[in-house]
């Protein structure tokens, strides 16, 4: 290369290090150079080198450039629109079908045979002229206030929940009235993205059909109310005992607000959030039309919530068959919205006279014993018109095989006709003392210890003062709960403490082991925790559960700590499809250990506490080992026993209820049978009760197979009257206490129970119990008489024991 090449390659180099440089810079330099001569390549190749940063286009950018993007935007939005053009044209608008898909529902009991057959459709249309115009305009404000200059079509609604259905995520609200129409009398209710673009298509040409007034008549004429009423003329009459053309506004938009939730939001079956939220429901619908000027703001502030009134019974629910159609509808409802993602109200009206057969876990001879167990322990015993309290007692019983999981056996309540909230599902009355256990169970699985720092267990000894403030870290909490009868104990273990449900105890075990960690374990055995404060106060089992949660958690004991959901459905199927039911046993939730701790100290209960007259002495007991808890809440408002064996649970639940009001009252004084202030307890007719079926229906008796050191089936104490040796009949006198002292407990506590476990000697069979291991020993007390801290012949005024 000659020396001029060399130059013009150094002058080219200079201009792309420095394109833009000002005079003097090497830029410079090299357009003066340029003067001189030509730059091979031209002015093109100038312009190159004036941009030296620029690196060239990758291959992806130069694929995904803003006109391609674009242009494939609207390329889809033009198909899109030519799909739903053909969509549009090739579907029709079908026969209506809301009628032809009413179909009874059979139930069956687990052997087969036919439980009932429910079919009978209360359904009455009426026309749009005989609903008063403001009624009509509470369906509007409830579920689509722009209904009347809309197209029929929530489209944000429908893609939301398109996109949903296509990620299963479930249901999505959003629906017009014409959609909700339409799914409900053309359609169903399934979620598909079928069906939803056909609900989608038809709503459209509905609503250029038909006038607003035909699709509001037709909405209100088809939909769901609850109590088996289609249609606001039958729901009118379910709820009210009216006519639709008689409707107030109060009551039209409670009926509105009904469709979120049927059975959820009836008043006679709704639980306490339940009503709190119908009652939110029926505020937001009464605003709303107030913001659409349908309403005067003057009126709306006067108006009152309508209460329904109580509900009759539909033919072929009679007795307790009601009550388990009931349960079971709810238990498929559940299991539809798990499945398929629907909505509450979508899952009762696919399961409502659907066609479904429904074959339950009720076994046909034990549900028979439980119902004659609480007529001849109970029912037989109440006449109203001698004693008004004998009105407002209320039974609740739920049966389960902790083996499985299954509802055995239910009692709901005297009649579904004549009570049609059902008792064993309620949650509004205190369980009291049978959430002992739980505090217990939840010691053990936490390794808590006292405040002193002692491990808590069976045999640790508490203070059992009546009225003794409970301390954390030495400071008082502000809450001391007198004991039954408040009768101080002294220092006793916690194996007493059970045995005699002593509140204070259990108040102070509570804060030892921490009240998140209690509400915690009451969670994972089973009980609906949500909302409810983790305060000493629940210690005294002061918060709502039903006879079912109760079955639920001592079953769970029962089965060493596996979770045990109660289930009634075994199976269900219908014309399309059979669902599937969850099996109701869970995982591990506590710790074997923790669970059979538990069960040991509950054994003290039947043979030396507050169930030993009614359940231990029962000369049916044939030496089965039970374990069980006793519970009488605040005024005597209800009473309890749940207990078990190896292989059945039962919650036997009393509630006081006024017959007219249905408010909670006082069971003291029913029967008229029973000493004293009359006092109904836990230990008196809910266990004879248990002890009348359980007993009855038990194949033999059964042991424990528990893995615990603790608690009074495993650490018994021998006590100076029992026999050197067995002997070959049953001893007339157990050693525990006499029969005649048994039924006439001492009022002076005992102070100074034993400490020492020692062998138990087979005498200590109760009366009529063939010599052999005992059914239960005295779990560690002394050989005086046990002070009963539940005894129905005694009174009181304590809130739990």
């Amino acid at each position: 290369m000659g020396r001029a090449e060399e130059r013009r390659a150094r002058q080219r180099e200079g201009r792309r290090a420095a394109p833009r440089s000002s005079s003097g810079t090497p830029a410079a330099a090299g357009a003066a150079s340029g003067a001189a001569g030509p730059i091979p390549g031209g002015r093109a190749a100038a312009r190159r080198a004036a941009r030296p940063g620029k690196a060239r286009k990758s291959g992806i950018r130069r694929m995904f450039t803003w006109k391609k993007i674009l242009g494939t935007f609207f390329g889809l939005c033009l198909l899109g629109i030519a799909a739903f053009a053909v969509l549009y044209m090739t579907v029709n608008v079908p026969e209506g079908n809301a009628v032809a898909q009413q179909e009874s529902n059979v139930y069956k009991f687990s052997d087969g045979s036919l439980l009932a057959r429910k079919g009978t459709v209360n359904r009455e249309s009426v026309s749009l002229d005989k609903v008063p115009k403001d009624v009509q305009h509470t369906f509007v404000a409830a579920e689509n206030k722009t209904f009347y200059h809309d197209s029929g079509v929530d489209l944000r609604g429908t893609a939301r929940g398109l996109l949903n259905t296509l990620s299963g995520k479930g249901a999505q609200g959003g629906s017009t009235i014409t959609q909700q129409y339409v799914k409900n009398y053309y359609l169903s209710q399934d979620q598909t993205v079928t069906r939803k673009l056909k609900e989608l298509v038809i709503s459209l040409k509905v609503d250029q059909k038909l006038s607003k007034d035909d699709i509001l008549a037709g909405y209100v004429n088809t939909s769901y109310y609850g109590r088996g009423a289609y249609g606001i003329q039958a729901a009118a009459q379910a709820y009210y005992r009216t006519d639709a053309s008689k409707l107030t506004v109060e009551q039209g938009a409670y009926l509105a607000a009904l469709l979120q939730a049927p059975s959820q939001y009836d008043w006679a079956a709704a639980t306490p959030t339940g009503k709190r939220l119908v009652q939110a429901r029926w505020n937001y619908v009464l605003n709303n039309m107030v913001q659409q000027h349908w309403l005067d703001p003057g009126k709306r502030q006067a108006m009152k919530f309508p209460v329904p009134k109580d509900p009759k019974g539909a033919p072929g629910l009679e007795g307790q068959k009601g009550y388990l159609i009931d349960l079971a509808n709810k238990q498929l409802e559940k299991q539809l919205m798990k499945e398929e993602g629907v909505t509450q109200a979508q899952a009762e009206a696919e399961v409502v006279d659907r066609g479904w057969t429904i074959t339950l876990n009720i076994d046909k001879t034990k549900q028979a014993a439980l119902e004659a167990a609480v007529k001849r322990q109970l029912t037989d015993k109440l006449d109203p018109k001698k004693r008004k309290v004998d009105g407002d007692v209320q039974a609740g019983a739920v049966s389960v095989d902790p083996k499985t999981g299954e509802i055995v056996a239910l009692y709901g309540g005297k009649d579904y006709f004549e009570h049609y909230y059902d008792n064993a599902a309620r949650q509004d009355y205190q369980p009291a003392s049978t959430f002992k256990p739980v505090i217990l169970a939840a010691a053990v699985e936490q390794s808590a210890r006292t405040q002193e720092g002692l491990p808590i267990t069976a045999d640790t000894r508490y203070d059992g003062t009546s009225g003794r403030q409970v301390v954390d870290h030495g400071a008082k909490v502000g809450f001391g709960p007198p004991n039954e009868d408040d009768q101080d104990y002294g220092d006793i273990t916690v194996q007493t403490a059970m045995n005699k449900s002593v509140n204070s105890v259990f108040a102070q075990m509570g804060v030892d082991v921490g009240m998140r960690n209690v509400m915690g374990v009451a969670d994972k055995l089973g009980m609906d925790t949500q909302g409810m404060q983790a305060v000493p106060a629940q210690t005294l089992g002061s918060m709502g559960a039903s006879p079912l949660e109760m079955a639920g958690i001592y079953a769970t004991l029962d089965d060493h700590g596996k979770k045990v959901t109660p289930t009634v459905v075994a199976k269900a199927e219908n014309k399309t499809r059979s669902v599937k039911m969850p099996d109701p046993i869970g995982g591990q939730v506590i710790s074997r250990e923790a669970a059979d701790t538990v069960t040991s100290v509950l054994t003290g209960v039947v043979d030396d506490g507050t169930a030993k007259t009614s359940v231990r002495d029962n000369p049916m007991r044939d030496g089965q080992q039970v374990a069980g808890k006793t519970g009488t809440s605040d005024e005597d408002k209800s009473a309890w026993f749940t207990g078990y064996t190896p292989d059945l649970v039962t919650s036997i639940g009393l509630f006081g209820e006024n017959a007219k009001s249905h408010a909670h009252t006082t069971l003291s004084g029913a029967t008229g049978q029973l000493p004293g202030s009359g006092r109904v307890n836990g230990g008196g007719y809910p266990a004879q009760i248990w002890a009348a079926y359980t007993f009855g229906v038990m194949d033999g008796p059964g042991r424990f197979d528990l893995e615990t050191k603790q608690g009074a089936a495993v650490e018994p104490t021998l006590t100076p009257s029992l026999s050197p040796s067995p002997t070959q009949t049953p001893s007339s006198t157990p050693s525990s206490a006499p029969p005649s002292v048994t039924r006439t407990p001492s009022r002076t506590p005992t102070r100074t129970p034993t400490q020492s476990p020692s062998s138990q000697s087979p005498s200590q069979s109760p009366s009529g119990q063939t010599s052999g291991p005992p059914p239960g020993p005295s779990g560690g007390v002394t050989p005086n008489p046990p002070v009963l801290g539940d005894q129905p012949q005694r009174g009181g005024t304590q809130q739990a024991q």
